[in-house]
Formats: structure tokens, sequence, C-alpha cells
């Protein structure tokens, strides 16, 4: 098919020309006298990202799944509680990883279309007096539904009780991209990957972790051996790594981090409203519900849009990509068939996201869903005439 193929999924994302430059380059030793001079300081600078100051950031060759396991294995054991919910695929796959380390695991299911029930962790909370809760599990952003979560209301929840235990965000699909804030929320161990916000393309599992987190370390004893922070934090002090790291990705990571800051981070968070504010605008003027229950709900990075009763969402991901060359993403699970999902992460601007809008309301059309030509687009177009570059994201 003649033209290119566009990648409008929640992850991996588009990766800008000027990441790509910077990993179209010669192998390295990871071993030489001046590999430091580069890794030192992009350690420090990816901490900007988690705006975090005290935290400490390991880069494992691995995805975000990785970066979980990574984080649960270094500062729990077997048998420890903890406090977790489930609201989509991928928070219940953050479950199932706990579980299958043998952690004692409280799951609170959720509906799908909420996220975080952060007034159920509260009342647990505050009857677990003995503190036998070891961690608190939250997923800020739940990629199968368009989903994002309250953070700081879990970190108040825990407060408002002196419960000590760890905190812990998957941040896979909103770190870089939505608002997120390491040391103000007393996050303990914050995982992301390279494939989303970072605009890389898979195979970075990138940590930011708590003096709290790793001080827990010293007495964990789930098993470890790949993922241990131990090895990683012997060799990293001096800038290298315990195994050879994916150098390619890391010279990439720091164009990345640098385009991020040079925009700065609260424009990053402005600019992915916006453009996921023009989803939803299009969603509503096809008379189509988003997944995400109430705007509370609503993500910034990814919309899952649900089809007319007797449609199949994942029938449109399929048309949109054999006929039109457009990547949209399945929905998953207990939602499989009912919605289809468009992400708008990234690598980003007014134009690019109007073309997920055009491709899926062509393949909604073909498909003979009822919805009227050019409306989602019209609407998508008219908010971003009429509305600032600086817009900011609603407190």
């Amino acid at each position: 098919m003649p033209g290119r193929n566009f990648l409008f999924i929640p992850g991996p994302t588009n990766v800008p020309e000027r990441i790509l430059n910077a990993m179209h380059i010669s192998q390295e030793d990871m071993r030489a006298i001046d590999f430091p001079a580069f890794t030192i300081p992009l350690f420090q600078d990816v901490k900007k990202v988690f705006k975090s100051k005290d935290g400490q950031v390991f880069l494992f060759p691995a995805s975000g799944t990785g970066g979980w396991e990574a984080g649960i294995t270094n500062t729990l054991s077997p048998g420890d509680k903890v406090l977790a919910s489930g609201f989509g695929h991928f928070s219940n796959l953050f479950i199932d990883l706990c579980q299958r380390h043998k952690l004692d695991v409280e799951a609170l299911e959720v509906d799908w279309g909420e996220g975080v029930p952060v007034e159920k962790y509260a009342e647990i909370l505050a009857k677990d007096t003995k503190h036998e809760i070891k961690a608190v599990l939250a997923t800020q952003n739940e990629t199968a539904t368009g989903v994002t979560s309250d953070i700081p209301a879990v970190r108040r929840a825990m407060d408002a009780v002196k419960h000590p235990a760890l905190l812990f965000v998957d941040g896979v699909s909103s770190i870089a991209s939505i608002d997120f804030r390491m040391d103000e929320w007393g996050v303990d161990v914050a995982i992301s990957g390279s494939q989303k916000g970072f605009m890389l393309p898979t195979g970075l599992a990138i940590l930011c972790v708590s003096q709290k987190a790793l001080a827990a370390r010293k007495d964990a004893k789930c098993p470890r051996c790949f993922f241990d922070f131990e090895d990683m934090i012997k060799t990293n002090v001096n800038g290298y790594f315990p195994y050879t790291p994916a150098t390619i990705l890391l010279r990439g990571l720091r164009a990345a981090v640098d385009m991020l800051l040079e925009e700065g981070l609260e424009n990053v968070f402005a600019r992915h409203h916006r453009m996921a504010e023009a989803v939803r605008r299009a969603a509503s003027a096809w008379g189509l519900k988003l997944v995400a229950k109430a705007p509370r709900w609503h993500s910034d990075t990814v919309s899952a849009i649900y089809v007319p009763e007797g449609f199949d969402g994942n029938e449109v991901v399929r048309h949109a990509y054999r006929r039109y060359n457009l990547a949209l993403s399945v929905s998953l699970a207990k939602i499989a068939g009912k919605a289809f999902r468009i992400g708008h992460l990234g690598d980003l601007n007014e134009l690019m996201v109007l073309t997920p809008i055009t491709g899926a309301e062509m393949a909604m059309k073909d498909l003979g869903i009822p919805i009227e030509l050019g409306s989602g687009v019209a609407a998508a177009q008219e908010y971003l005439r009429t509305t600032s570059k600086d817009v900011r994201v609603p407190a």
C-alpha cells in the first residue's frame, strides 16, 4: 500500500526524527572510560521527568512489566499483604504479577470505566491498625479503558491514618504525558516504559524509587537476579551497568528527555490534555460514549470509545488497518469488541491527532455504524482551532 502507516495506539508511539537520529549510531563500548560522562547526567535528568530529587532512577532493558517485577521483588517478600484494585486489563495484570510472586493481594474489583477506589482504600487502611498491608498499588492510567486515577488522593488516604505502606504507581502510560509528582505525592516506586510518553521503541523499563523503598530491599525476600536493585546501585554509581545495557535506547532516551525538558513538562501535560479533548469532542459528535464513566476519569493519553450495540469495535480497528493503513487499538478482556481505542500520547500535534479521528470516522461509516461523516472531524477541528496551545489542564 502506498504511503505510510499511521500509528495511533497507546504504545508504542511515534518516534520523532530527533530521537531516531540520536539512535542512528554505531555500537559502542558500554565500559568505555567516557561512558559515565553520558550516563550519570542521564540518570539525573530522568529524575526530573518523575519530578523527584530524592529518588533513584533504574533503567532496565525490559518492558513496563519488567518494571513492575523489579519494583515488587526488590521491596517485598512472599506472604506480604498488598492492597490493589483491578479496573482494566493492565491493572489486573499487575495484580496477577503480585500473586505469582506469592504476595497476599487484597484485590478490589472495580467497574471498568472507573479508577482506583480511593474511598475503599481509605476504609481498608483505617482498619489496618496493625499495619499488615506492606504496599498499596495504584495504576495511574489504565490503558485498556482510558481511565486516569487520582494518585494524590491515594496518598492523602494513607497519610490520614499514618499508614506506613509503600505506595507503588504504575505510570507506564502516564509518566511523561500526564502530570506526575513523585516526591510531592509521596510515591515510593514509580514505573514507566520507554514506548509511551518517552517516545522511544519498546525496550526500557524506567523506574524511580524512593529512599524508603530502597531501604525496604534489605528485608525483601522475593527471588531476584536480573532485576536486582543492588547490582544496579553498585555499578550505576560509577556510570556503568551490571550487564550489557541497551546503549542505543539510552542514546534515544537522552534525546527524549531533552525534548521533554525543552518543551517544559507543564506544556507537555497541557498539550496532551488538548489533544485528548479533541478526541473526546469527536466521540461526542459521533454520538458515542467513552468507556471512562465521567470526566474525572478521562485519560489524556488514550480514549476507549464504545461502539453501538450490534457492532464490533475490534472490527473497526481491523477495517481501519486494512482499508486506510491506520493502526487504532482493540478493546480487551471484559469489553473486547465493545469499543475501540485511540492513543493520543507522545509526539503529537493538532494535524496529527486529526488523522485517527478521520480514519476512525471513515471506518465506522464503512461498517454501517450510524454516524454523520465529518461530524467528529469538525468538532475536533473547531476545538483545536479556537483553543490556545497554552491551554492548561483543569485543576
